[in-house]
């Protein structure tokens, strides 16, 4: 009867034989993800892939094996995402960008969860001992990294220009806007570093700039009591509507920034206040 070492031994595959076979499983998943509704996996070959792994791996979980395999995952998501991922994503402008953006990103979650299951047993020794990402980690920061990394501009201000159109009573897609503000924080998977350094700041200086430029119009062209009345509809919209999109922590800062720029600039404090004593003479001439 043959010993247990020598039944693992039997089924090792080498990594010249075990990668072709996970490029089967890679190649069919991306048509998947591409919109091949005539491809699925079933139990079957989810365990071939997986088999493959821990039979590559086995009998040193954290051998040369499984570094190799380790950097396999890792080029399998950058591959696809430089050659898939970013040219979808370029060239396209506003909405069209972020609904793009919202399908790929959800498509990659699909992606690297699938992916993951077949690499899983790097995570349960290799990825352990050696102290490196998890694969579901390293899956989201290789989207977060390569797209952001490249484009993250755009994004930003594709989010910020429709902000400002809703601000201008403009229908919008909210959802939209709520999913592609989402990844920030998704990426990071719970963790605000990428929404602060990424969007929050320079989200920020767009929302003064915008009521910079309302309220220098608005000092010249309106009344005191209506210039007031513009001011307390555009916090009641951010309170309501624009704050609903940011994290909690942007929130009160918002509201801030927002009330500084229509009240409490200096350069308009005195139109202000001469429309303000105009509107008091005219009611004090003509009483109700």
């Amino acid at each position: 009867m043959a010993s247990t070492g020598e039944v693992i031994n039997q089924n090792l595959i080498k990594v010249e034989e075990g990668l072709p076979v996970l490029q089967e499983g890679v190649d069919k998943l991306i048509k998947i993800i591409e919109g091949d509704k005539s491809q699925s996996f079933s139990s079957e070959e989810y365990m071939r892939f997986y088999s493959t792994v821990y039979n590559m791996c086995h009998p040193n979980p954290a051998g040369e094996n499984c570094q190799v395999l380790y950097q396999k995952y890792n080029n399998i998501l950058e591959e696809y995402i430089t050659s898939k991922v970013l040219p979808s994503l370029q060239g396209k402008k506003e909405e069209a960008l972020l609904q793009e953006l919202e399908k790929r990103w959800s498509n990659h979650k699909i992606m690297t969860r699938w992916l993951s299951r077949f690499f899983h047993y790097l995570d349960r020794y290799f990825v352990t001992l050696k102290k490196l990402p998890p694969l579901q980690q390293v899956g989201l920061m290789s989207f977060y990294s390569l797209i952001f990394g490249e484009m993250n501009n755009q994004i930003r201000d594709a989010v910020m220009c429709m902000i400002d159109q809703e601000r201008e009573r403009e229908d919008i897609d909210q959802a939209l806007i709520k999913n592609v503000i989402a990844i920030y924080v998704d990426a990071g998977q719970g963790s605000m570093e990428y929404y602060k350094k990424d969007f929050e700041e320079a989200m920020f200086k767009a929302t003064a700039a915008f009521y910079s430029t309302k309220a220098s119009s608005w000092s010249k062209n309106v009344s005191y009591k209506d210039y007031m009345l513009k001011v307390e509809c555009c916090l009641k919209h951010e309170r309501d509507t624009v704050s609903c999109y940011f994290r909690n922590r942007s929130q009160k800062k918002l509201l801030e920034i927002v009330e500084y720029e229509l009240q409490s600039v200096t350069v308009y404090a005195t139109e202000l206040q001469e429309k303000k004593q105009l509107d008091a003479s005219l009611m004090a001439e003509n009483p109700i």
